[in-house]
């Protein structure tokens, strides 16, 4: 089961570069494992204490997984899921 995952470029360090890389799993914890195995280190910047980071944004086909189950997300082969930092600030 492919899924392309497109990666900020923040984290692209993990990637040697790539914008974008393919992992398996049924679920997105299980693709976040995948990754993990292929790009050490990937995991521990998307996850903490068994959830998806509080600053991290992750969309499978362009729907928020925090409202479509978190790690539990279900996945299917084809799917793309994109990793987004949230951004915050800016002037008054």
């Amino acid at each position: 089961m492919a899924i392309e995952v497109r990666i900020p470029t923040i984290l692209r360090s993990y990637t040697d570069g790539a914008k974008a890389v393919e992992g398996e799993g049924k679920t997105l914890e299980e693709l976040i494992g995948d990754l993990e195995t292929r790009h050490p280190g990937l995991q521990d910047r998307l996850v903490e204490n068994g959830t998806l980071r509080r600053f991290v944004n992750v969309y499978v086909n362009d729907e928020d997984v925090r409202f479509l189950g978190g790690l539990s997300t279900p996945l299917s082969d084809g799917d793309t899921v994109t990793v987004l930092p949230a951004v915050a600030g800016g002037a008054r």
